[in-house]
């Protein structure tokens, strides 16, 4: 049987009220016994309330004059540097709430973008076809991409000068940038002279490059012309 969910608010019968109290109360100190046992920390609980004439202190007056002591002998920014108020708690939750969103904004939007790079390199899609708010964030990644390419040509240039038969471990960042290559359903005759061909590709990126800059410019102009048009 499930235990009923308990409704956070005050228990307006006293009886009942009181009763509560009295449980949570046990609840509390067993879990600072627990806390201070298995962890080995000075705790002291102490409980004021109108149910007993006089505060209960956990586990005894003299402990917690030494938690108590210990507390105060530290400094102003010892005491309050963890300390928070519910202002500055949800805050905190929304600013790392926020730091995740755009995070995953961020990954959404280069996984977008290198979808449209490999549309583009199989020929179903065309830059020019692509929104102007889309062409500045393409084109970072299809700089990523060449520099990916660049810097395992570069490697594979060093290598071949030391040893010929020697073989290069291909690293995390190449691998990310050539592997997608294969995703595209075009067959390995087809993939492979990409990989060892790297001046090909390295043109082909340079080419949608410079096709987005022409795709700016035109509507950059279309949009003086639009202008004038109403001027006159």
């Amino acid at each position: 049987m499930t235990r009923k969910k308990v409704k956070m608010a005050f228990i307006e019968n006293e009886t009942a009220r009181k009763s509560t109290f009295k449980k949570r109360k046990r609840g509390v100190l067993k879990k600072a016994h627990e806390l201070a046992t298995l962890c080995d920390v000075p705790i002291c609980v102490i409980v004021n309330s109108a149910y007993e004439s006089n505060p209960e202190v956990w586990p005894s007056r003299e402990e917690a004059d030494k938690v108590v002591s210990q507390w105060r002998m530290m400094s102003v920014m010892d005491q309050t540097k963890k300390m928070v108020n519910q202002e500055s708690f949800l805050q905190q939750r929304i600013t790392k709430a926020t730091e995740s969103w755009r995070k995953a904004r961020r990954e959404n939007k280069e996984l977008e973008m290198k979808n449209i790079m490999f549309d583009c390199l199989s020929g179903k899609t065309l830059v020019s076809r692509l929104p102007k708010s889309d062409l500045r964030d393409f084109g970072s990644v299809i700089e990523q991409h060449l520099k990916d390419v660049n810097r395992r040509m570069e490697i594979l240039k060093r290598n071949d000068d030391e040893s010929s038969s020697s073989l290069v471990p291909i690293d995390a960042a190449t691998t990310s940038s050539v592997m997608p290559m294969i995703e595209m359903g075009s067959s390995s005759s087809s993939v492979m002279p990409m990989i060892e061909m790297g001046s090909s590709s390295v043109g082909f990126h340079e080419k949608i490059l410079e096709q987005i800059q022409n795709t700016l410019n035109m509507k950059n102009t279309n949009k003086d012309l639009d202008l004038n048009k109403k001027q006159w």
